[in-house]
């Protein structure tokens, strides 16, 4: 067996801004199509046509 040994930690001292997003849509029958069109391109930056094919896409496979 191995000894165990003392292990060293850094710590980040520093909060570092970044433009991930993570965003978790739902295949359901409460939003509709524009509501879910108008997120798309107000919280991806999708153009319209990019987030109506996203939404096509989610409605159909889920």
């Amino acid at each position: 067996m191995q000894a165990l040994t003392e292990t060293d930690v850094e710590i980040l001292e520093e909060t570092v801004v970044t433009d991930i997003k993570k965003l978790v849509i739902y295949n359901d029958d409460v939003n509709t199509f524009d509501w879910v069109i108008d997120t798309l391109v107000e919280v991806c930056g999708h153009t319209s046509e990019q987030a109506e094919q996203c939404t096509i896409i989610i409605h159909y496979k889920g």
